[in-house]
């Protein structure tokens, strides 16, 4: 079908200052974060990216304006669900200060029973983002064809949670995933079933070019583990 390339956001403020922004609006890259995103049109130069989609929260948009920049004929369109997870009356509050309440301890160790108060569930959030992703594959591979790569920039609850689901992991998995600011992780979504061919990547993409519907040309596993890209 098509190969994902997910972008968490650059480092943001609300990252250095230790805060859940949630949908907080105003929450903008760092110094950090800008310089991180500034370096996303070279790691990502040997991709032919058929299309961007983005978060519509602020540090989304910020980290792919060079990117953008330096590919003018790409369109950059939004989508809310692969917005940040609504927090609810979690959304600006420190870290910190949150690590005490109770129901901290069911995100990190039952996350598919957690609701935030006054937000959504986690099941919730995980469901909407793959539902935009399954809808993107059909547009992208129609629009571009079986062999079509295109980005996504979102935020690290949502891409977890669709690592989690391309890998066949129950929710209460998704924390012990891990990806960085400004990070790549790659999907090649197949007929039969997704491969994870990158996650939280925060080097050189060039291996990341098309070379066939599954890693081995034919959406087959490699057995053995194959030689990697030509």
């Amino acid at each position: 079908m098509a190969t994902l390339i997910l972008v968490r956001h650059g480092r943001s403020t609300a990252n250095t200052s230790g805060i859940l922004a949630g949908w907080t609006p105003g929450v903008h890259l760092d110094p950090r974060g800008a310089e991180q995103a500034a370096e996303l049109p070279r790691r990502l130069s040997a991709i032919p990216i058929a299309a961007v989609v983005s978060s519509p929260l602020e540090r989304c948009v910020q980290t792919l304006r060079p990117l953008l920049d330096a590919r003018p004929a790409l369109e950059l369109r939004t989508d809310d669900r692969i917005g940040e997870c609504h927090y609810g009356d979690w959304s600006g509050r420190k870290l910190k200060e949150l690590a005490g309440e109770p129901l901290m301890e069911v995100v990190q160790q039952h996350p598919s029973a957690a609701t935030f108060p006054g937000g959504e569930s986690l099941r919730a959030m995980q469901a909407r983002a793959v539902d935009a992703v399954h809808d993107w594959n059909e547009r992208v591979r129609t629009e571009h064809g079986e062999d079509a790569v295109y980005l996504m920039c979102s935020h690290g609850d949502i891409i977890k949670s669709l690592v989690a689901d391309a890998l066949g992991l129950h929710l209460d998995l998704f924390q012990r995933i891990h990806v960085e600011p400004c990070s790549v992780t790659a999907i090649r979504y197949t007929r039969t079933r997704p491969f994870l061919l990158r996650l939280g990547d925060t080097g050189g993409l060039t291996d990341l070019a098309p070379h066939g519907s599954g890693p081995d040309g034919t959406g087959e596993a490699v057995v053995g583990g194959g030689a990697g890209a030509p």
